[in-house]
């Protein structure tokens, strides 16, 4: 593959900064994975349809990324387009109790940002490190809450470029689950929430209890990807964990959290692979002792 003519193609469409072997531990909050052949700070809508529609008609591999947060790279170079839409499409709208979140609006910025207007409704997401995109995605959630609860539509770019809307019907919620793990060619530009009027000084305190209790609980101190399997009907993933004695376990600088044990962290130099054969190892250990399937919420990118 060409990539000298493809770095000049992708510069001419004025897509936003182009960065070439971007190592992606940049970019995640594992702080693992090899380079990226081109990683893009994609500046619009218009350039982030530009960008895909090259890489289609050139069968160019690409992948649209906000903070990373859910996402395991390999260590190998990812051959391909990285769009990153964290400084452009970044923009939050509050009409009224309408709020429109663009795809790489942080959460816990947004949960904080509405709570000073006095709008209830994210305090669940004041400790998930990813973007709105990637949240409406997962369907993330905490204490008991996720943004089904306040979703009400979506601008999507669908698989031939075009901008479409889909309602909370449409959307198909369930746990961890949305229409868009269906249709992988889709791509959430912006959604748009209803939520209720409430005391701002009521919701930051919400907001900070639940901070400090995270603080107390989970190994914010240290790269993961937050939780790293779903929570199986019976019971938490971190209890099944606990009882195969897996709490601290190590492979290289990975590590299953003494302080939470649906948490791997990275110690500082774990690698990818490490990574990975942690959740293999947990995965296996916990099947082998209940005949109980975790399912992770961590995707696994580049490991073909």
């Amino acid at each position: 593959m060409d990539f000298d003519r493809i770095f000049y193609d992708l510069a001419e469409l004025d897509l936003g900064e182009i960065l070439e072997n971007e190592p992606m531990y940049k970019h995640t909050t594992l702080k693992v994975g090899g380079p990226a052949r081109f990683f893009i700070n994609i500046k619009d809508i218009e350039a982030l349809k530009r960008g895909i529609a090259y890489c289609k008609e050139h069968q160019l591999k690409h992948m649209v990324i906000g903070k990373g947060s859910d996402l395991l790279f390999s260590d190998k170079e990812y051959e391909g387009v990285i769009f990153y839409l964290g400084n452009g499409l970044n923009e939050v709208h509050i009409n009224g109790l309408n709020v429109r979140a663009q795809a790489g609006v942080g959460m816990i910025y947004l949960a904080y940002e509405t709570a000073k207007t006095g709008l209830s409704g994210f305090e669940f997401m004041g400790g998930i490190p990813g973007t709105v995109g990637g949240g409406v995605y997962m369907n993330a959630g905490a204490y008991k809450y996720c943004f089904a609860d306040v979703f009400e539509s979506a601008l999507v770019l669908n698989e031939k470029e075009e901008l479409i809307t889909l309602t909370k019907e449409d959307m198909q919620f369930g746990y961890r689950h949305s229409i868009l793990q269906q249709h992988k060619d889709w791509i959430l530009i912006e959604a748009s929430f209803q939520m209720q009027p409430k005391d701002p000084q009521e919701i930051m305190e919400v907001l900070d209890n639940r901070k400090e209790k995270r603080m107390s609980t989970q190994p914010w101190n240290f790269a993961s990807a937050g939780s790293v399997f779903r929570n199986p009907e019976e019971k938490p993933a971190w209890k099944y964990i606990d009882e195969c004695g897996l709490r601290g376990h190590e492979i290289g600088g990975a590590q299953v959290s003494p302080k939470h044990s649906n948490f791997i962290v990275n110690n500082g130099y774990a690698s990818a692979k490490d990574i990975l054969e942690l959740i293999l190892l947990v995965e296996k250990t916990v099947f082998d002792h209940f005949h109980v399937e975790l399912i992770k919420e961590v995707i696994l990118v580049n490991w073909e």
